[in-house]
Parts: structure tokens; C-alpha cells; sequence
């Protein structure tokens, strides 16, 4: 999204007339979330600015911030678990993805499982980014990002939510390191210890303009008021 990113961080960026983050918190606040953490860096005090401590939307907000020194999506996770604001479980969700699933059947199908992480996918099969998990029988059996052999029952793709022990953090994300979810990830997902739920509805995401566009389409004709995500099936 450069150069817009360069004076506006992602999630501040415009949608249907609000800040994309006000439409993410909107839909945690509608999940029953209570409690948030933004892992802030690149222009931070202008989330702060917009979102304060999340009182408008009911939701109580903290703040991790890398400052200058980025640590990838995995060291911010140990810097947030360094200052201690995680709680033994919880959910990851990217700032730039706008979903459409049931939280709490994912929070159920992570308990049922009983595994130290859980990844939601969507069958995807190449359509809307280059699928990169394999999904069978309630397990993610294996998750890689960037090959360029992939097998033909890997027809799935990460769909930006996620749920994680904090125990798993400590132990696979060293202190101070610069690290990628996706490799913490393709780990557990070859030690067996990486459960997945499927979600039905496609994902939207603002990473890239046309990305933002097709969101913004959506929501200004009633998707974020109960409508369904307008969208052909993978055949």
C-alpha cells in the first residue's frame, strides 16, 4: 500500500468513510472479545491516537511497541509475552484481514483438539493467494509459505486467525529474535501439534489496493450488517 503506508499506518488506512481498524474492532466487540493487544511499530502513536484504551467499542486495549527495532510478527508476539500482557491462550489476528468466522466455534475447536495452536483455513486451491496448507482430519499436517513445489492436497490457505498457547511462545520464539509466524507455524505443523478449523466465508484483507477496494465494495452494500461475502466458489 505504499506510498499511502508512509504517512497513515495500514490499519488507519480509509474504508467505507472509518479507519479499517474501527470495522475490525467493531467485529471483535460483536464476537464477545473483551480485552485486545496491538503490537504497534511504523507511525504507533497514531494508533494509539485513534484507538485509545477501546472504551467506545466496550473492549479494554493495551499497547506492544517495537519501536524502531521490527521483530517480525513472531518477535512481536515474545516481546508481548516479555511484557507480560498475554494470557495463556489466545487469538492472533493480522491488522490488515477483515473475517468472517465464528470465534467462538474456533475457540471450540482449539479446546476440543487439545493442541498447543490452532490455524482457521480456507479451501482456497490457488484462487485467492498461493494456497500454502495442507488440511486433514482437524489437523494443519503441514504449513509452508514460499515453495515452489507443492503437493496436490495442499489446497488450503492460512486465513489470518489463529489461536496459540502462550507456552508455545516461550518456547519456539527466542527473546529479542526476528522471527515469522509462518516459521513457528510450518513447525508445529510437522511436530503434529497444529489443529485447524475451516472457515466457509472467503476472507478480505487491505494489503494491496484492490484488496481494500473489494472490502470497501462489501461494506458499503450491507456486509458488515449481516450480509454474506459475494463471492464464486473454488470449483
Amino acid at each position: 500500500m505504499y506510498p499511502r503506508t508512509e504517512t497513515v499506518p495500514k490499519c488507519l488506512l480509509e474504508v467505507a468513510g472509518r479507519p479499517f481498524t474501527y470495522w475490525q474492532l467493531d467485529w471483535l466487540a460483536s464476537q464477545h472479545v473483551g480485552s485486545v493487544v496491538y503490537s504497534i511499530g511504523h507511525l504507533g502513536a497514531m494508533i494509539r491516537g485513534a484507538v485509545g484504551d477501546g472504551s467506545p467499542w466496550g473492549l479494554s486495549v493495551d499497547y506492544v511497541d517495537e519501536g524502531d527495532r521490527l521483530r517480525g510478527t513472531g518477535g512481536a508476539l515474545r516481546l508481548a509475552w516479555d511484557e507480560g500482557v498475554l494470557d495463556d491462550e489466545f487469538f492472533v489476528l493480522y491488522g490488515d484481514s477483515y473475517l468472517l468466522v465464528d470465534l467462538a466455534a474456533v475457540e471450540e475447536a482449539f479446546h476440543a483438539r487439545g493442541t498447543d495452536a490452532l490455524m482457521t483455513v480456507y479451501r482456497n486451491r490457488g484462487r485467492w493467494e498461493t494456497s500454502n496448507a495442507v488440511f486433514s482430519g482437524g489437523m494443519v499436517t503441514w504449513y509452508a509459505k514460499g515453495i515452489a513445489e507443492r503437493p496436490p492436497d495442499m489446497e488450503f490457505v492460512d486465513y489470518g486467525l489463529s489461536v496459540l498457547r502462550a507456552s508455545v511462545v516461550s518456547e519456539l520464539i527466542p527473546r529479542d529474535a526476528q522471527t515469522d509466524l509462518a516459521e513457528i507455524f510450518s513447525t508445529l505443523s510437522l511436530e503434529g501439534r497444529l489443529a485447524g478449523y475451516e472457515a466457509s466465508d472467503r476472507f478480505f484483507e487491505i494489503g494491496t489496493s484492490s484488496g481494500l477496494d473489494e472490502l470497501e465494495d462489501w461494506l458499503r452494500t450491507g456486509g458488515a450488517n449481516g450480509g454474506t461475502a459475494r463471492v464464486r466458489r473454488p470449483s
